[in-house]
Protein backbone atom coordinates (compact mmCIF):
# COMPACT_ATOMS: atom_id res chain seq x y z
CA UNK A 1 0.00 0.00 0.00
CA UNK A 2 1.40 3.42 -0.89
CA UNK A 3 1.85 6.18 1.64
CA UNK A 4 -0.85 8.17 -0.14
CA UNK A 5 -3.30 5.27 0.24
CA UNK A 6 -2.34 4.89 3.91
CA UNK A 7 -2.93 8.63 4.53
CA UNK A 8 -6.33 8.63 2.87
CA UNK A 9 -7.37 5.44 4.67
CA UNK A 10 -6.21 6.87 8.02
CA UNK A 11 -8.15 10.10 7.49
CA UNK A 12 -11.27 8.27 6.29
CA UNK A 13 -11.10 5.85 9.23
CA UNK A 14 -10.93 8.82 11.63
CA UNK A 15 -13.78 10.59 9.81
CA UNK A 16 -11.65 13.60 8.93
CA UNK A 17 -12.82 16.02 6.25
CA UNK A 18 -10.03 16.71 3.79
CA UNK A 19 -9.35 17.49 0.16
CA UNK A 20 -6.84 15.57 -1.93
CA UNK A 21 -5.35 17.56 -4.80
CA UNK A 22 -2.74 16.88 -7.42
CA UNK A 23 -0.32 19.20 -9.19
CA UNK A 24 2.70 19.11 -11.47
CA UNK A 25 5.79 17.49 -9.99
CA UNK A 26 7.31 19.75 -7.32
CA UNK A 27 10.23 18.78 -5.13
CA UNK A 28 10.71 21.53 -2.54
CA UNK A 29 8.10 22.73 -0.09
CA UNK A 30 8.14 26.18 -1.68
CA UNK A 31 7.59 24.62 -5.12
CA UNK A 32 4.65 22.61 -3.75
CA UNK A 33 3.13 25.76 -2.21
CA UNK A 34 3.43 27.56 -5.56
CA UNK A 35 1.98 24.58 -7.48
CA UNK A 36 -0.97 24.48 -5.06
CA UNK A 37 -1.41 28.29 -5.15
CA UNK A 38 -0.97 28.46 -1.38
CA UNK A 39 0.92 30.90 0.80
CA UNK A 40 4.08 29.16 2.06
CA UNK A 41 2.87 29.70 5.65
CA UNK A 42 -0.05 27.29 5.04
CA UNK A 43 1.97 24.43 3.56
CA UNK A 44 3.49 22.13 6.16
CA UNK A 45 6.81 20.49 5.46
CA UNK A 46 8.09 17.48 7.33
CA UNK A 47 11.69 17.46 8.52
CA UNK A 48 12.89 14.11 9.87
CA UNK A 49 15.45 14.20 12.64
CA UNK A 50 17.39 11.76 14.81
CA UNK A 51 17.60 12.42 18.53
CA UNK A 52 19.98 10.43 20.76
CA UNK A 53 17.24 10.12 23.38
CA UNK A 54 14.05 9.59 21.32
CA UNK A 55 15.31 8.12 18.09
CA UNK A 56 13.65 9.45 14.94
CA UNK A 57 10.97 12.11 14.93
CA UNK A 58 9.18 14.61 12.72
CA UNK A 59 9.47 18.37 12.94
CA UNK A 60 6.60 20.02 11.06
CA UNK A 61 6.83 23.65 10.05
CA UNK A 62 5.75 26.10 7.37
CA UNK A 63 7.34 25.78 3.93
CA UNK A 64 9.18 29.09 4.30
CA UNK A 65 10.77 28.17 7.65
CA UNK A 66 13.82 26.21 8.81
CA UNK A 67 13.91 23.90 11.79
CA UNK A 68 15.99 25.22 14.68
CA UNK A 69 17.77 22.09 15.89
CA UNK A 70 19.05 23.81 19.04
CA UNK A 71 15.48 24.66 20.06
CA UNK A 72 14.32 21.14 19.24
CA UNK A 73 17.21 19.61 21.21
CA UNK A 74 16.22 21.71 24.23
CA UNK A 75 12.60 20.59 23.92
CA UNK A 76 13.43 16.88 23.61
CA UNK A 77 16.10 17.03 26.31
CA UNK A 78 18.64 15.23 24.16
CA UNK A 79 22.38 15.74 24.08
CA UNK A 80 22.66 15.36 20.32
CA UNK A 81 20.18 15.92 17.53
CA UNK A 82 20.68 15.94 13.77
CA UNK A 83 18.77 15.78 10.53
CA UNK A 84 18.13 12.26 9.28
CA UNK A 85 20.14 11.25 6.23
CA UNK A 86 18.52 10.45 2.89
CA UNK A 87 19.36 6.76 3.45
CA UNK A 88 17.63 6.81 6.85
CA UNK A 89 14.60 8.62 5.42
CA UNK A 90 14.38 6.09 2.59
CA UNK A 91 14.42 3.27 5.14
CA UNK A 92 11.79 4.90 7.39
CA UNK A 93 9.42 5.86 4.56
CA UNK A 94 9.80 3.02 2.06
CA UNK A 95 6.51 3.77 0.28
CA UNK A 96 7.05 7.55 0.03
CA UNK A 97 9.00 9.48 -2.52
CA UNK A 98 12.06 10.98 -0.85
CA UNK A 99 11.14 14.37 0.58
CA UNK A 100 7.37 13.90 0.32
CA UNK A 101 6.68 12.30 3.70
CA UNK A 102 3.37 13.32 5.26
CA UNK A 103 3.48 14.71 8.82
CA UNK A 104 1.22 11.96 10.15
CA UNK A 105 3.57 10.34 12.63
CA UNK A 106 0.90 7.79 13.60
CA UNK A 107 1.49 5.99 10.29
CA UNK A 108 5.19 5.53 11.05
CA UNK A 109 5.26 5.31 14.88
CA UNK A 110 7.15 8.61 15.09
CA UNK A 111 6.62 11.54 17.47
CA UNK A 112 5.53 14.78 15.80
CA UNK A 113 6.59 18.28 16.85
CA UNK A 114 4.67 21.08 15.13
CA UNK A 115 5.90 24.66 15.15
CA UNK A 116 3.42 26.97 16.82
CA UNK A 117 3.48 29.30 13.80
CA UNK A 118 1.89 26.57 11.70
CA UNK A 119 -0.52 25.71 14.52
CA UNK A 120 -2.01 29.23 14.33
CA UNK A 121 -3.42 28.52 10.86
CA UNK A 122 -7.02 27.40 10.53
CA UNK A 123 -6.11 25.18 7.58
CA UNK A 124 -3.00 23.39 6.45
CA UNK A 125 -1.80 21.32 3.52
CA UNK A 126 1.00 18.78 3.18
CA UNK A 127 2.60 16.37 0.75
CA UNK A 128 1.09 12.92 0.93
CA UNK A 129 3.86 10.56 -0.10
CA UNK A 130 4.49 11.80 -3.64
CA UNK A 131 5.78 14.97 -5.28
CA UNK A 132 2.34 15.42 -6.89
CA UNK A 133 -0.24 14.74 -4.14
CA UNK A 134 -1.32 17.10 -1.37
CA UNK A 135 -3.84 16.79 1.43
CA UNK A 136 -5.68 19.87 2.71
CA UNK A 137 -7.39 19.81 6.10
CA UNK A 138 -8.06 21.91 9.18
CA UNK A 139 -5.34 22.20 11.77
CA UNK A 140 -7.89 21.34 14.48
CA UNK A 141 -8.53 17.96 12.83
CA UNK A 142 -4.80 17.37 12.27
CA UNK A 143 -4.13 18.09 15.93
CA UNK A 144 -6.94 15.79 17.03
CA UNK A 145 -5.80 12.73 15.05
CA UNK A 146 -2.00 13.18 15.08
CA UNK A 147 -1.71 14.61 18.62
CA UNK A 148 1.55 16.48 17.95
CA UNK A 149 3.47 18.49 20.49
CA UNK A 150 3.05 22.20 19.67
CA UNK A 151 6.39 23.95 20.20
CA UNK A 152 8.58 26.77 18.92
CA UNK A 153 11.11 25.14 16.59
CA UNK A 154 11.20 27.26 13.43
CA UNK A 155 12.99 30.30 12.12
CA UNK A 156 12.74 32.11 8.80
CA UNK A 157 14.67 30.35 6.06
CA UNK A 158 17.55 32.36 4.62
CA UNK A 159 16.71 34.00 1.32
CA UNK A 160 12.93 33.57 1.73
CA UNK A 161 10.87 36.75 1.87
Amino acid sequence: MTTLQRCLEFLDHNQIRYAHTGHRVAFTALEVAAAEHLPAAKLAKTVVFFDDRLGYGMAVLAADQMVDLDELRGITGSHHIRLATETEIGRLFRDSELGAMPPIGNLFDLPVYVDQGLAHNAAMAFSAGTHRDVIHMTFVDFRRVVQPKIVTIARKAAGVH
